[in-house]
């Protein structure tokens, strides 16, 4: 794969070396196969998967080598380089960086304590003491008891689904934060050096039986890259119009159909709601969604634009909204894979990892049908008051860059 990726994307340059080829915003955008250069021997290895990796090229004793740095999700450009460096002066001073990283394995955390220690790391992030005890109280009560002892790099798939299968079903919600923070804790290992194999939580899909569905996931942007994701947009060259329709997409956690056929008469300027009629919603029921500040400056920006027409976002022409294809065909042009009905996963994702809001609002914000009709019969109202603060603090995030 090494030689595949290096003979078909890069040939070996004339002349001095190049130095800090790659940028930050490259990096970040970059979606098809291949291995792209940054100098002194380290690489940006994407995979056909669309993974992305470091690796550094090296001599070591009279022999190249190369050394794996851990995933772009977990290392930073800045990063890579600074490790590449203490290994590179590791291996001119005729040491050896493969066997010092050996030695590190003799000190390979548990599962456990490699846990508490991404615990620590992030827990500063997190502004609600609630929900940095639940991150690691989810680990201690399921995965503890039964790969909290093992080293990092001894764990493999059939570990991570003798922890998860006896909940799937049962615990859903549980059971999706549950596989969320395993992966997390498995990709910091790998990052840290402490394992060379794949996280085992990514092929525990096969093995866990299937919830109904109905239909695929979409792909979608991770939502640790939302951020990112709307500055880029802000600094696209896509039509203003385009541009604050799709972030309002984004912040509001809505449907392209819903958002491009978006009229002003839908707007509540006083309360500042959006209702979106039966015939316009998937499930032909009104969907009310609280908008944000930032949603509210959106709509403030976008009225001028085309004063006399009845949709907040139109096309070309003020007569007609914008093409449903309009989100997916900038995607592209922008470098993501990804489809623009994904954002609704990955507010999903965001709302299960970053915030302990109940999961009848998360999924109340979807306009998701509740499944158990007992429930549905008894749930009247529309948890306006508690969406409202979950959507304020969903653009909080959004716009952090």
């Amino acid at each position: 794969m090494w030689g595949q990726l290096m003979g078909a994307s890069s040939m070996k340059p004339q002349g001095p070396h190049p130095q800090k080829r790659l940028s930050a915003l490259f990096v970040r955008n970059i979606a098809g196969p291949g291995c792209f250069a940054d100098g002194n021997g380290l690489y940006l290895i994407v995979d056909p998967s669309g993974a992305k990796r470091w690796m550094l090229r090296t001599m070591v004793q009279g022999k190249r080598r190369d050394i794996g740095l851990g995933g772009l999700s977990l290392v930073c450009l800045a990063e890579a380089r600074e490790e590449a460096a203490k290994l590179r002066k590791v291996a001119r001073q005729g040491g050896n960086p493969l066997a010092e990283r050996q030695k590190a394995k003799q000190l390979t955390p548990t599962f456990e304590e490699a846990a508490i220690e991404v615990h620590k790391g992030r827990a500063s992030a997190w502004r609600n003491p609630k929900h940095r005890a639940q991150w690691i109280n989810t680990l201690r009560d399921y995965a503890f008891p039964k790969i909290g002892k093992k080293r990092v790099d001894q764990i493999d798939t059939a570990d991570v689904l003798n922890v998860l299968a006896p909940i799937w079903l049962e615990k859903a919600e549980t059971a999706r934060r549950l596989r969320q923070r395993i992966s997390t804790v498995m990709d910091w290992a790998r990052a840290a050096g402490f394992r060379s194999e794949d996280n085992p939580v990514h092929a525990v899909s096969k093995g866990l039986p299937k919830h109904d569905r109905g239909k695929n996931h979409h792909a979608a942007v991770r939502y640790q890259d939302v951020p990112d994701f709307v500055q880029l947009l802000r600094e696209s060259d896509a039509a203003p119009a385009t541009k604050l329709a799709f972030e309002f997409l984004i912040l509001t956690a809505a449907r392209t159909g819903e958002v491009i056929g978006a009229r002003w008469d839908e707007i509540n300027d006083v309360e500042w709601l959006w209702t979106i009629p039966p015939h316009r919603m998937k499930g032909k029921r009104q969907h009310v969604i609280p908008l944000s500040k930032r949603s509210v400056e959106i709509l403030w920006i976008a009225q001028p634009l085309r004063p006399t027409s009845q949709f907040v976002f139109s096309g070309q022409s003020s007569e007609k909204p914008l093409s449903n294809m309009t989100f997916l065909m900038l995607m592209r042009r922008m470098g993501f894979a990804a489809v623009p009905h994904g954002f609704r996963s990955s507010f999903r994702d965001w709302t299960s990892e970053q915030t302990s809001f109940p999961n009848e609002v998360c999924e109340m914000a979807l306009a998701h049908a509740i499944r158990d009709k007992a429930e549905a019969a008894y749930r009247r109202g529309d948890l306006l008051g508690k969406r409202r603060k979950l959507m304020e603090v969903w653009s909080n995030y959004v716009c952090s860059f």
